[in-house]
């Protein structure tokens, strides 16, 4: 876990003369003025002025006697200034610098320039563990005091960090990150960004009779990990702790259920809801946030033996609950559903839990966004505050009582799956079931993996819910 993957590093100046002569500036131009059409030839001067007629962030660069990249900022809200960060990124790649810097701007309030820098930082990540040839290209960013403040770049650095240990946990293929593998990967990280980290195994799953897990494993040659992160700093502002629950199936075939037409390509991302929850717990510990956290992740893969479980099986959860199997691919529920209900001990101020649940959510949200349900209607309009801030943005699902029918069956307690309707819905109300506390759900199935690059997302793993959950819980701190 010693490698990051991040190609850009953030440092902070005081002064010019502690630049290296190789240091190419970089300046932000937030509105067109004379001294602009003065300072630079007049061929950049129409470019600087043509961006601003038709509205357009662009990177511009110079080629005097020292490189300068000029990037014209007409759009400023948060989301536009993330991405001009990402095309800055881009264009310091394409000329291969290695050093740039910012020096003080006007115009930008201390939020916009993180934005800025958070495009930038997040857009140099790059998953290149498996290829021969690997990128070499690396870049040092200096930022002068005066444009952002040491400590917010410290925080900003370590946010990447975490949302980087998210992606590549996800990016990596399943033969290597199976239930132990993530459990490892977990008690490392505890031990880097200062939280604790208990991990059970399979002998002690079966003595909680964690009977979702279990069943779920039973195709696996590899046993179930379920990890708990603690992260309670001495100053916590919290009595009661945020337990965050993540689905961990590292591999997921559909069991006999079988995944067909190509449905099975990725579904090494199954377990990014787990992967988040460990970055969210790294980004705030590594940043000394006054909240209690508690962090639940189940892990086992998903795939087919004699001993499978199978359609028609019936299985009894943690809390008592018997489930009548009609899906073997609805599996992340039944794992989930342990969790939710091990969280009851910790008698929780608020539980938010976060899995690729539904191709039924993908329908609604695609790659664009986060299908939310919930029984606490406060917590879930704070979040979605939250979710806007770091367009990481969430739809709200119907979540009346009549999909509660859905989910009936007539030789068991529930079925573990409600049919064509709602499904994303269904899925949210069978975990509904093993919850007596404050709760949201976050299905990211849509979000977590996406096939092409855009902006500062890569291809793979994206670290959706890091950074949405961070600012939720920063806000919280506030």
């Amino acid at each position: 876990m010693t490698e990051h993957y991040l190609n850009a590093t953030l440092v902070s100046y005081a002064k010019k003369d502690h630049l290296a002569a190789e240091s190419s500036p970089v300046h932000l131009i937030v509105s067109q003025t004379d001294e602009v059409s003065n300072q630079y030839p007049k061929s950049v001067a129409e470019s600087v002025k043509d961006a601003f007629e038709k509205k357009k962030n662009k990177v511009i660069i110079t080629n005097g006697e020292v490189q300068q990249f000029l990037i014209t900022l007409p759009k400023t809200d948060l989301e536009s200034l993330r991405l001009a960060g990402a095309s800055v990124f881009q264009a310091l790649k394409e000329v291969n610098s290695k050093e740039v810097n910012i020096d003080e701007v006007s115009g930008l309030t201390e939020l916009q320039r993180f934005a800025f820098l958070e495009g930038l930082l997040l857009s140099s990540y790059s998953f290149s563990k498996y290829k021969k040839e690997k990128t070499a290209f690396e870049i040092k960013i200096s930022c002068s005091s005066h444009f952002i403040d040491k400590k917010s770049l410290t925080e900003l650095q370590k946010i990447a960090e975490a949302v980087s240990l998210t992606k590549t946990m996800v990016n990596e293929p399943p033969q290597f990150m199976d239930a132990l593998r993530f459990s490892e990967y977990a008690t490392e990280a505890g031990k880097k960004f200062g939280f604790q980290t208990e991990i059970l195994g399979k002998e002690e799953i079966e003595k909680l009779g964690m009977g979702g897990i279990l069943a779920v494993n039973r195709g696996s040659s590899v046993p179930p990990t379920f990890t708990v992160f603690h992260y309670k700093p001495e100053n916590a502002v919290n009595e009661k702790p945020l337990v965050l629950v993540g689905k961990g199936v590292t591999f997921d075939t559909g069991g006999y259920s079988i995944k067909v037409g190509g449905n099975m390509t990725s579904m090494k991302s199954d377990m990014a809801g787990g992967a988040a929850v460990l970055g969210i717990i790294s980004a705030a510990a590594a940043n000394k946030l006054p909240y209690r956290i508690i962090g639940l992740v189940s892990a086992t893969d998903n795939k087919i033996s004699s001993d499978a479980l199978v359609v028609d099986d019936i299985i009894t959860m943690m809390d008592g609950t018997t489930v009548e199997v009609q899906n073997t691919d609805a599996e992340g529920r039944l794992v989930l559903a342990d969790a939710l209900t091990y969280a009851k001990r910790f008698d929780p101020e608020l539980v938010v839990d976060m899995a690729t649940l539904t191709g039924a959510s993908v329908a609604i949200t695609g790659s664009f966004g986060i299908a939310m349900a919930g029984n606490n209607q406060d917590f879930m309009e704070q979040l979605k505050v939250s979710g806007e801030e770091t367009y990481e943005r969430l739809i709200q699902l119907p979540f009346w009582t009549e999909f509660e029918e859905l989910l009936k069956s007539d030789i068991a307690d529930l079925k573990n799956i409600g049919g064509p309707i709602g499904g994303a819905t269904t899925a949210g109300k069978f975990l509904e079931h093993f919850t007596d506390y404050p709760w949201i759900h976050l299905d990211i199935a849509g979000a977590s993996f996406v096939n092409d690059a855009k902006g500062y997302r890569q291809s793979g793993g994206t670290g959706v819910a890091v950074r949405l959950l961070y600012q939720f819980i920063k806000t919280k701190c506030q």
